[in-house]
């Protein structure tokens, strides 16, 4: 099977919600998830929590011509403080089962260190669980660094999974 073509990554409209809801339902696994599996009924992927100007989406067009959503990264201050103003930190990055292998995740972390430079911001910085190796993987093959552990944070599927802090610089802002 031919491997989809990406198109360059978008801001999130809310017109993606459904899709995106249903990316993320698909693609929900204890490899990185600390919440329960969603059941119905289900929220919608934006709120107020979660607005769609904080996501970007790559589309893929597949071998027989279909286009979706084929993965989204959420990027957003860690806090309201002026402080730290210069970091933007990733809350969220999911690849559909379809486009997994394409790039996509790689298209998406590239594109997140374009939005924030855009944002001012010179550091960006993210969790994921300890036994996640794929995506501690692709976050190392993008310049992260793992800047500290918190062992055992989450208790998951009867064993303890610590929760991995990495971040990285992106230059003058």
């Amino acid at each position: 099977m031919a491997a989809p073509t990406l198109r360059p990554a978008r801001p999130a409209v809310p017109a993606d919600d459904d899709e995106l809801a249903e990316l993320d339902r698909s693609t929900w696994s204890t490899l990185h998830a600390v919440l329960p599996r969603p059941t119905p009924p289900y929220e919608p992927f934006f709120g107020e929590r979660h607005p769609p100007q904080d996501v970007l989406v790559v589309e893929a067009e597949t071998a027989d011509g279909r286009t979706g959503i084929a993965g989204y990264i959420r990027i957003v201050p860690p806090t309201p403080l002026a402080a730290n103003a210069h970091v933007r930190q990733i809350r969220g990055l999911a690849v559909a089962n379809w486009a997994r292998g394409a790039g996509v995740g790689r298209a998406l972390l590239r594109a997140a260190f374009a939005e924030a430079r855009r944002q001012g911001a010179n550091r960006i910085t993210l969790r994921v669980l300890g036994h996640n190796d794929p995506a501690r993987a692709l976050y190392a093959s993008e310049g992260f660094a793992v800047e500290g552990v918190l062992p055992g944070e989450f208790f998951l599927n009867g064993r303890y999974v610590d929760d991995v802090c990495m971040g990285r610089s992106l230059g003058p802002a």
